[in-house]
C-alpha cells in the first residue's frame, strides 16, 4: 500500500492505571486511570495543544477512551475495536512475576498467553489499523495501550510483530511513525510529559 505524503501516526499510549503502575496485565478488564494517568493525559493534550488530524481513533477500552478525553479529542474520535490491547487470555489481570511461578522463563512475546491472542493475531489487528490511516492520509492520532501500540510499531517498520519487545512504551507517552522518502521510521518515541 502506498503511503501518502507526510503521513505520520501518532501513537498515545493511554495514562496510568492501578495495574499498569503493578504490572498486572491488563486487556479486556476496563480499569480507570489513576489521578496521576488523568494527570499524563492532561500534560499530553496540552502538549499536542489542540493539534488537528485527519484522523482520531481510540481503543474501546475506558482507559484510552478517558486519555482521549482528557486530552480534548473525545468529540472527534471514532472508537476501533482493533486498537485494543493484547487479549491476554488466562494471564488477565496477573503479573509476569505470578505467570513465571508456573511458566519458569515465561515471556509475552515468545510463549504469548494461555486462552489469548498469538503476537501474530495482534500484528493483524494492527495491520488493519495501518491501512485505516494510511487511506485516511495524514497525521493519524490513535489512543491505545502499551504491548499494541508497540507491535504496531514492529509492524509499521516491516519488521517482525515480536520485535515489539524492542520498544518500551510508558503511560501517557507520545511517539510518532512517519515516513522518510519511501522509508518508514520512527520520528519521536516515547515523549513524557
Amino acid at each position: 500500500m502506498t503511503i501518502p505524503d507526510k503521513m505520520e501516526l501518532w501513537l498515545i499510549r493511554h495514562g496510568e492505571t492501578e495495574w499498569s503502575a503493578s504490572g498486572n496485565h491488563t486487556s479486556r478488564s476496563d480499569i480507570p486511570l489513576t489521578e496521576r494517568g488523568e494527570r499524563s493525559a492532561a500534560a499530553a493534550g496540552a502538549w499536542l495543544a489542540g493539534k488537528e488530524f485527519s484522523l482520531v481513533l481510540s481503543s474501546p477500552r475506558l482507559r484510552a477512551r478517558e486519555t482521549c478525553r482528557i486530552a480534548g479529542y473525545s468529540t472527534v474520535a471514532k472508537v476501533d475495536d482493533n486498537l485494543a490491547e493484547w487479549d491476554y487470555g488466562e494471564y488477565e489481570g496477573r503479573t509476569t512475576a505470578e505467570i513465571r511461578k508456573e511458566r519458569p522463563g515465561w515471556s509475552i512475546w515468545t510463549d504469548g498467553p494461555l486462552g489469548g491472542e498469538t503476537v501474530e493475531q495482534v500484528a493483524l489487528r494492527a495491520k488493519k489499523v495501518i491501512e485505516r490511516a494510511i487511506t485516511a492520509g495524514g497525521q493519524v492520532a490513535l489512543f491505545s495501550h502499551a504491548h499494541f501500540l508497540r507491535i504496531l510499531a514492529a509492524t509499521w517498520l516491516g519488521l517482525s510483530p515480536s520485535a515489539g519487545s524492542l520498544f518500551a512504551l510508558s503511560t501517557g507517552s507520545v511517539s510518532i511513525l512517519g515516513c522518510e522518502r519511501e522509508t518508514r521510521v520512527v520520528q519521536m518515541w516515547n515523549r513524557l510529559f
